[in-house]
């Protein structure tokens, strides 16, 4: 969902540098041209690993900026750490570690809008160009030739090439608010598109592996694979049908096709920022299995 705020950035002409956990290295392969400070979660770590990328800056070191873009206390603590200026929303008390203290727009934002609302926010501070001053309709994800490649070479070892396939994605790790963020009915979907002709298959992680067996037991599970192939592999799939999760925005980035299912965050909050996208269900109330049923099949083509 950060997307367009780093396309703004991007924007400026200035080098720009990410700052996020491992993962997103190979998805952010496309993005143009960066470089790429891998986070691990554990602040002094982090902090000494910015520090040493810094000193490679040499006498520009002293124009860097930083963006905090999550609302953590340990996102601003890290630059502060680092000896890095930066612009972040005031809070958690996070006013003393940033330079440029941000206060949150007073309606409610779209994820993917209270994000690009601050990098407007901090690249105006800088006396930098900030414009569109919207994010646009999509996140346009930039895939690289050997994601597709990847996505396709699984397809083709798996005889998937060239054919209809429903991707599920039965598993979101942690928890909101203290519930549980997986729809109940991924069993109960999958063994009925399965009985109308469609193949059901799904990708997820080694640690979700197990998880995903126990929600779907009937799928057909497919080899992990690296998040820049997961994402052009969502964007192969006929549909998508997931969670709230990372996998409904990279879905999203992708411009997938996909259908998301929520019952305990709201969609106008952290839904799938994507026309190609169909939300069921809303923050309390899980959507019965026969209504996505319905909804699934209304947006696949006939088998």
């Amino acid at each position: 969902m950060s997307l367009p705020s780093l396309s703004l950035l991007g924007s400026t002409g200035f080098p720009l540098v990410v700052c996020a956990r491992p993962w997103a290295r190979d998805l952010l392969e496309g993005v143009a041209k960066h470089d790429f400070i891998p986070m691990r979660g554990r602040v002094q770590d982090d902090r000494r690993t910015v520090r040493e990328h810094r000193r490679t800056w040499g006498m520009n070191a002293a124009h860097v900026r930083g963006l905090a873009l999550p609302d953590s206390l340990s996102s601003a603590a890290v630059f502060r750490l680092a000896g890095v200026p930066s612009a972040g929303y005031r809070d958690d008390g996070r006013s003393l570690l940033l330079r440029w203290p941000i206060a949150k727009p007073a309606e409610r934002l779209h994820a993917v809008q209270s994000w690009y609302y601050l990098t407007r926010s901090a690249l105006q501070r800088w006396g930098l160009p900030a414009d569109p001053e919207q994010p646009g309709p999509a996140l346009n994800l930039p895939m690289t030739p050997a994601h597709y490649a990847a996505a396709d070479n699984l397809l083709r070892e798996s005889g998937l090439a060239n054919q209809v396939f429903v991707l599920i994605a039965p598993t979101a790790t942690g928890l909101h608010k203290g519930k549980v963020k997986v729809w109940p009915g991924f069993d109960v979907l999958t063994r009925s598109l399965q009985s109308r002709g469609y193949t059901v298959v799904m990708c997820p992680p080694p640690a979700e592996i197990d998880e995903a067996r126990r929600n779907a037991p009937t799928a057909r599970l497919l080899p992990a694979v690296s998040l820049g192939a997961f994402a052009a592999l969502t964007a192969r799939a006929a549909l998508v049908v997931c969670n709230d999760s990372g996998v409904s925005h990279v879905a999203a980035a992708a411009n997938a096709r996909q259908l998301t299912l929520f019952g305990v965050t709201d969609p106008n909050r952290t839904g799938p920022w994507s026309a190609h996208a169909v939300c069921v269900g809303s923050d309390g109330n899980w959507p019965a299995a026969n209504v996505v049923e319905r909804k699934a099949c209304s947006l696949l083509p006939s088998v």
